[in-house]
């Protein structure tokens, strides 16, 4: 997978949006802005997924690669269908200097023993949202910014996108610009990206939960 090809999709992705990736000025600046965005991903109870690899650009156009990414943890509350309430943990590696806006990355499907490619790309007024303080403040008492997205990965290459809230605060369900998931025979930069090259296997949790259900298991 070479950059400029990368680049290029962030760049067709651009384009389409109708609105430029370029440096957000739309937001005064603010010496309390956080010093990091992150996004993390996660799955319902009990339907595998792993995210394999990621290039994000940020608000400012920088182009980032993540060969190594954070855990695709299953929330346990999730059954059936997304919630505004759970929320991922984070990690060390998924952080961006400027709230990501387009996101291209490869994941397995574990439950649908697929590989998926999506490519989302977040809205202007989302980003403008995230640079702007919430009405709530964090744990310390300080003033919070929707400085994290998570986005949830469920069967059928279904995905939905929040940005996290603070302390009492709900998540806050994202309409992105541009979301399309391409299936295996249709990947652009992710073919052979997989960790389960060997084939996909349930685990005990997974027989267990969808034992008798139907897929795909809920309505996401």
């Amino acid at each position: 997978m070479e950059i400029r090809r990368l680049a290029g999709l962030l760049s067709t992705l651009a384009l389409t949006a109708c609105q430029g990736a370029g440096p957000s000025g739309t937001a005064v600046a603010k010496n309390d802005l956080p010093r990091e965005w992150t996004f993390d991903f996660f799955t319902p109870r009990a339907l595998p997924a792993l995210v394999t690899f990621a290039v994000v650009q940020d608000a400012d156009g920088r182009v980032y690669r993540f060969n190594t990414l954070n855990s695709t943890p299953a929330l346990p509350k999730v059954v059936g269908e997304w919630n505004d309430k759970d929320r991922v943990s984070g990690g060390y590696w998924n952080h961006v200097a400027r709230p990501p806006r387009h996101i291209i990355f490869c994941w397995d499907s574990v439950i649908d023993k697929k590989i998926y490619e999506t490519h989302l790309t977040i809205s202007k007024p989302t980003i403008e949202k995230m640079l702007s303080p919430s009405v709530y403040k964090d744990y310390q008492g300080n003033t919070a910014y929707y400085n994290r997205v998570q986005i949830g990965l469920a069967p059928e290459g279904k995905i939905a996108v929040w940005l996290q809230g603070a302390r009492f605060e709900p998540n806050y369900r994202v309409n992105p610009a541009i979301l399309y998931t391409l299936p295996g025979n249709k990947l652009a930069i992710c073919k052979g990206v997989t960790r389960f090259s060997n084939g996909y296997e349930y685990g005990k949790n997974t027989e267990e939960f969808i034992k008798n259900k139907k897929y795909p298991y809920g309505r996401w």
